[in-house]
């Protein structure tokens, strides 16, 4: 009889430090650029704006971050991993083509592509938010469908507004946008949807 491998489990760490490599690489990036926006350099005879130098400098920083998560933690998310090469493709091309558009655009693909993983759930009635955060808050079935088309439609909502931001709007309301509305968006969801962890809380049996 054939043994088989237990999966590794995620290891805990500093909830500090975790916290500070997920959205350290972020906050440096704000720092950055409202420290050298209206510069400019010249590498190689061509010129550069102070945002192109500013992701240039972001797009290494997560990965490395992110890699010490993965080392401290032995893993990471899919979302994560999403996040890291939509960022270091649109980042890289960013720079190399000295063109802000491709990280602009960054946000807007990444909630597409959340949305649209969670619309293929849906459809083959089932929840994939559930796999990624049922340790968190144990639902029953009908919460996690209901919370899912939710955050869902607010993926999609959030890729049209970045959208909207980065095109109509300046760049330094963007970079406003990018390092604080995104945030502040996402943890108001999550704190509207009260009702539905209270309505469809998964009940334990302490008796058993």
């Amino acid at each position: 009889m054939s043994e088989q491998t237990p999966e590794p489990t995620q290891k805990k760490i500093n909830p500090w430090l975790k916290t500070g490599l997920e959205l350290g690489p972020i906050v440096l990036f704000f720092i950055g650029y409202m420290r050298l926006k209206d510069a400019t350099f010249t590498l190689g005879g061509t010129e550069y704006q102070g945002f192109i130098l500013v992701t240039a400098m972001f797009v290494p920083l997560l990965i490395l971050t992110t890699g010490i998560l993965w080392k401290l933690t032995g893993h990471l998310s899919k979302m994560q991993v999403m996040t890291l090469v939509l960022v270091v493709v649109f980042g890289g091309l960013t720079v190399w083509l000295n063109d802000p558009r491709f990280i602009k655009m960054k946000p807007t693909i990444l909630y597409v592509m959340f949305g649209g993983i969670l619309a293929v759930g849906l459809m083959r009635g089932q929840s994939y938010l559930r796999h990624v955060m049922e340790g968190m808050m144990p639902l029953k079935h009908e919460g996690w469908m209901i919370l899912t088309k939710r955050l869902m439609m607010f993926f999609f909502g959030l890729a049209i507004a970045n959208e909207l931001v980065w095109r109509l709007m300046s760049e330094q309301a963007w970079v406003n946008f990018k390092t604080f509305g995104l945030t502040a968006a996402i943890f108001a969801f999550f704190m509207t949807q009260g009702k539905v962890f209270q309505d469809y809380a998964e009940e334990t049996d302490e008796a058993s």
